[in-house]
């Protein structure tokens, strides 16, 4: 594998799953693999769960990792070419991209949407320019439209919780005082195209996610009809994205609570974190004994690691 931007750079999902399954047996037997390699990380956004758990798993792996957060530590990047830089951005990215590839052998980049401008968040300027211009393998740890890490992360967790049915998954959209990307969701979705399972993605109209994401997935304006017989509820706020990155409904009658759960096949819930408490989900359920969130934190270690190791293979 060369570069992680999406989930579809893996040559096969469900054997990704099952070799992460098998390294968190032992994290560390691959700790040479890596040695005498660097990865830089590079965090235009604020992160806790994807720097931690991506450094420990290049750590795992022997390698040495450089942190930079570019929004107080480096210059502002140009991205667009042709342009006059007479304003705010002191760095063209065809510049620090090849600079920074001369002083590791991965790259790893944060960079959340604007949430102002459709059309550039699609394009992923970011982690697209890194890759044409870097020369090296390039990792997604979030960008505009996308978030693959955690999406492999997820899959791993359900891998874990499988029931012996064909299980149903429902992604919840829930409400959030602020506008939120789309990446998670919309990873989320791409996971699930590859799973053999009933998949429903319920939200408020309004709210529907990108239509050549969901493609043919099933929608749900009824949550709780989407809820019903549920195996695993997963839930996530995003923003509208055809009123491009606009709150169109704050009320709580979306929130997840007790009521909605006892609905379900005592689904387990599951959340990407951070999490706001009894805004997204009430303290009832984040607390139960079905929640597996933490669970899924630890998992994005190893997905971070299954793809660092199959990258560091092809070096």
């Amino acid at each position: 594998m060369q570069h992680y931007t999406s989930l579809k750079d893996l040559d096969s999902l469900q054997i990704t799953v099952q070799e992460a399954i098998e390294l968190k047996k032992n994290e560390l037997q691959f700790k040479t693999l890596g040695e005498g390699k660097t990865i830089c990380l590079l965090f235009f956004n604020n992160s806790l769960r994807t720097r931690l758990s991506t450094q420990k798993a290049a750590q795992n792996l022997g390698m040495h990792t450089i942190v930079m957060n570019f929004g107080s530590e480096g210059w502002q990047l140009e991205f667009e070419d042709g342009v006059v830089m007479n304003q705010n951005k002191s760095e063209h990215i065809k510049e620090a991209a090849k600079v920074i590839a001369q002083y590791c052998n991965i790259v790893a980049i944060r960079a959340f949407a604007s949430l102002t401008d459709k059309e550039k968040d699609n394009a992923e300027i970011v982690i697209n320019s890194f890759e044409k211009y870097a020369g090296i393998p390039v990792v997604n740890m979030e960008s505009a439209t996308g978030h693959p890490l955690q999406a492999l992360a997820d899959a791993i967790t359900m891998e874990e919780n499988k029931v012996l049915h064909k299980p149903k998954v429902v992604l919840s959209w829930a409400p959030h005082p602020k506008a939120l990307p789309h990446a998670v969701a919309n990873s989320f979705v791409e996971m699930m195209q590859f799973q053999g399972a009933d998949f429903v993605i319920t939200h408020p109209e309004g709210y529907e996610l990108n239509p050549e994401i969901t493609k043919n997935s099933t929608i749900e304006y009824n949550q709780e009809k989407a809820f019903e017989n549920a195996d695993f509820i997963y839930v996530k706020n995003w923003s509208s994205y055809k009123e491009y990155g606009q709150v169109l409904k704050t009320d709580s009658e979306w929130m997840i609570n007790a009521d909605k759960m006892k609905l379900t096949n005592n689904a387990k819930f599951m959340h990407c974190l951070p999490v706001r408490r009894n805004v997204i989900v009430a303290d009832e359920v984040i607390d139960s004994e079905n929640s597996i969130v933490i669970q899924q934190a630890n998992n994005r270690t190893y997905s971070a690691q299954i793809v660092l190791k199959k990258i560091l293979e092809n070096l």
